[in-house]
């Protein structure tokens, strides 16, 4: 186990992009509370199935924030409810734990709560592509990064992509200076005052980064490394309410699907209808950065590249396990697909 990952497995400090979670989550785990508990005599009152859910706040989530903005699983009977935390660290905690049921999550930080034995499980997709890895004026190699400091999140997809990047160039983090932050605005303000030497970052805070210091560069795009469509950020649901409630589940997959599409079709009202509530930036950059990190539902063509996430993750001594095949189960999204078959067909971005 690395010297930066704690004594042991149950010490590791977890973060998420939002910020660091100090508390692991096998601890989250352990707290296991039954799915929909909290919203039962809300979704009675109003004669729907309320859904409680937490979110990032990267272009990966912009499915989610326009199913929930346009009441997009309305029609199915669903009503999604994002909970509100004391911070946006405590979104991996409340998920693992039980207190909300779905969550859009990074990839990574799905891969700790499985291996920590929380009841979870891969739905759908989220977001891809969307991680880069900006470096300095002088430096565009990975050999150019020997020394110098990068600033990532722990335990995040943000932190496994240049610990990719090295491995690939022969190098190690040993080489590096890795240095966590907490906050999406935080991370990218060390980097653009010159705090930092690098960062890995997403959108659209990865643009900002780029246009607000001078010379800076990308080192990657996570093309180079994982190829075209990679996964950022996934659609996760605790296994008891996939048991006992497997339609509503199918109705936020719909309801995000279809929110897809919108995105595709109008681009720039989906921003606008999210812009200032979700994201902290200017309409412009907003649409600047979108395209690097588009709304993607189906995908089903990541499965393997979650598995190699996994033993990378291994490796830098956040897990015990590799990703074990049913923590990913895509047949509600396989329903959904048949079931709507028109709605399907239209996605400009789709495993098939």
């Amino acid at each position: 186990m690395c010297e930066r990952c704690g004594n042991t497995y149950h010490n590791i400090q977890m973060a998420s992009r939002r910020g660091f979670l100090k508390g692991s989550a096998a601890a989250a785990a352990s707290l296991a509370l039954p799915a929909g508990l909290m919203s039962a005599s809300e979704a009675a009152a109003a004669g729907m199935t309320t859904i409680k859910a937490t979110h990032g706040s990267g272009l990966c989530n912009l499915g989610i924030f326009l199913a929930k903005e346009r009441e997009l699983a309305k029609d199915d009977g669903v009503e999604l409810d994002f909970v509100v935390t004391p911070t946006t660290t405590d979104v991996v905690t409340l998920f693992g734990a039980g207190m909300v049921d779905v969550s859009v999550i990074p990839y990574s930080n799905f891969i700790t709560l499985v291996d920590a034995g929380a009841p979870v499980r891969i739905v759908a997709g989220a977001g891809v592509e969307g991680c880069i890895f900006v470096g300095a004026e002088g430096i565009t190699s990975a050999e150019d990064l020997k020394g110098k400091t990068i600033g990532t999140f722990q335990a995040d997809t943000l932190e496994v992509l240049p610990y990719d990047y090295l491995t690939a160039a022969g190098m190690s983090f040993a080489d590096v200076d890795v240095k966590y932050f907490n906050t999406s605005p935080e991370l990218a303000a060390a980097f653009i005052n010159g705090a930092i030497d690098a960062v890995c970052h997403i959108e659209p805070y990865a643009t900002q980064c780029l246009q607000e210091r001078a010379g800076a560069s990308v080192l990657s795009d996570g093309l180079d490394v994982y190829g075209k469509g990679y996964s950022d950020c996934v659609l996760a649901a605790r296994i008891p309410l996939l048991e006992e409630n497997p339609d509503a589940v199918k109705a936020v997959i719909k309801a995000m699907m279809t929110a897809q599409l919108q995105s595709e079709q109008d681009t720039d009202k989906a921003l606008e209808d999210t812009v200032g509530t979700y994201y902290k930036t200017s309409l412009e950059a907003l649409k600047l950065a979108q395209s690097r990190q588009p709304v993607m539902i189906d995908q089903r063509n990541n499965t393997e590249f979650f598995v190699e996430r996994s033993a990378s993750m291994q490796a830098m001594g956040y897990v015990k396990n590799t990703l074990p095949a049913e923590a990913v189960d895509w047949t509600l999204l396989e329903e959904v697909i048949a079931e709507n078959g028109d709605l399907y067909e239209q996605l400009a971005l789709k495993t098939a």
